[in-house]
Order: structure tokens, then C-alpha cells, then sequence
């Protein structure tokens, strides 16, 4: 019974915790950027985007839906990206 209880609070703990623990990771994926209201500075924008293994990021903005946007490239590839008001970094 003790075992049952703990792997029901896990997701609980999500749950309760909200957006806010969901802001702490950063995954690169290739769907549509959430809208909403983006409280990331650009130099907080830039690192997730570096953290997410880009480099030369460049042309950083933020759209009218709050999503900052720039270029930016993995290896040798140019590409799109863009952080989301969760801290998600997806390319396009």
C-alpha cells in the first residue's frame, strides 16, 4: 500500500506545482511554441536557447504572441528557434 501511495503523489507534486516547475526545463522539439505572456528577459531567452545547444544565436525578439524568436545553428545547420512562455525551446 505504501508503494501505490508514493507513485500517486508524484504526479500530484506536478499538479501542485504548476507552470512555474514546468518553466525549469528546457526541451528542444520541433512543434509550435506556446502563446502567452513571456516574463523571460533576452539574456534569459539566449541562455535557454544556448543551453538547448545552439550557438550563434542571433536576431533574438520577441513576436506579439510574447515568443522570442532568432536564428541560430546546431552543427552546421541554420535554423529557426524560439522560446515559448514556458521555457520550451522548438525549432522550425
Amino acid at each position: 500500500m505504501k508503494h501505490s501511495s508514493y507513485w500517486l503523489a508524484i504526479p500530484l507534486a506536478f499538479v501542485l506545482a504548476g507552470p512555474a516547475a514546468v518553466a525549469q526545463t528546457s526541451t528542444t522539439e520541433t512543434k509550435a511554441p506556446e502563446a502567452g505572456a513571456n516574463s523571460f528577459t533576452e539574456a534569459q531567452a539566449k541562455d535557454r536557447i544556448e543551453k538547448a545547444g545552439f550557438t550563434q544565436v542571433s536576431g533574438l525578439r520577441k513576436d506579439d504572441q510574447g515568443i522570442w524568436r532568432a536564428s541560430a545553428a546546431k552543427g552546421d545547420a541554420k535554423v529557426n528557434v524560439s522560446v515559448d512562455f514556458r521555457g520550451n525551446v522548438t525549432t522550425q
